[in-house]
């Protein structure tokens, strides 16, 4: 069972949320919060596996929320952002306080739930379209070395089936999808990815995206 806290300082919205989780037989939320301090104070306190977090609260918002509660190595708890705006300011800063994902609140509620089960596994999830923007925002950052410095080559530790799956992580591709497009299963899939992760000594699925555009193998 999935343990979930509910972060959000409209009611309606933590109601609509804790009915639709009581459908998934996997998941359960444990507690809920109407701002960033009290986010803070109930993780710490029940250590769910993941909290559903919104940015715009009062008092202390989502974002330095999830920076602190990230920065407990003790605490298990993965961090979903799950907000109206997918502005890049906001995304950005969720990524960088340490979110695992980043959706948009007007997905398919499915699509919302299937994110949770994402972020507790450890795997990194953004909302459609937000990768690209990132692969675009990483590409325009101005870099005075960058014509002195050759491209990076890809670790030779990586395989070519590796190098391959790298390559789709760039573009954006889901465990699944990746196992479609090679014609694997998507365990293999999904354990070709966890050795990037190692061998790569990437941090998350975005941290992936971009080493696949500074080696080289995707294009923004």
């Amino acid at each position: 069972m999935i343990r979930v806290v509910l972060v959000d300082d409209q009611p309606l919205i933590r109601t609509g949320l804790r009915v639709l989780i009581a459908d998934a037989p996997d998941l359960e939320v444990v507690g809920e919060a109407g701002n960033g301090a009290e986010a803070v104070e109930l993780v710490a306190r029940l250590r769910p596996d993941v909290a559903v977090m919104d940015i715009r609260m009062p008092g202390m918002d989502g974002i330095e929320a999830t920076r602190r509660i990230t920065a407990d190595p003790d605490l298990p708890t993965h961090v979903l952002v799950l907000t109206t705006f997918d502005d890049d300011d906001y995304v950005y800063g969720a990524l960088r306080a340490g979110a695992s994902g980043f959706l948009v609140k007007d997905l398919a509620l499915e699509t919302i739930l299937d994110g949770v089960r994402v972020v507790a596994a450890g795997d990194a999830l953004l909302a459609p379209g937000i990768t690209r923007r990132l692969i675009g925002e990483f590409a325009a950052r101005p870099d005075a070395d960058a014509a002195a410095r050759p491209r990076r080559p890809v670790a030779e530790a990586v395989t070519e089936r590796e190098r391959e799956v790298l390559t789709l992580v760039g573009r954006g591709l889901s465990n699944a999808e990746i196992a479609a497009e090679l014609t694997i299963s998507v365990a293999t899939a999904k354990a070709h990815v966890a050795r990037l992760f190692t061998k790569l000594d990437a941090r998350d699925r975005v941290h992936l995206v971009i080493q696949a555009y500074e080696f080289g193998l995707v294009s923004a």
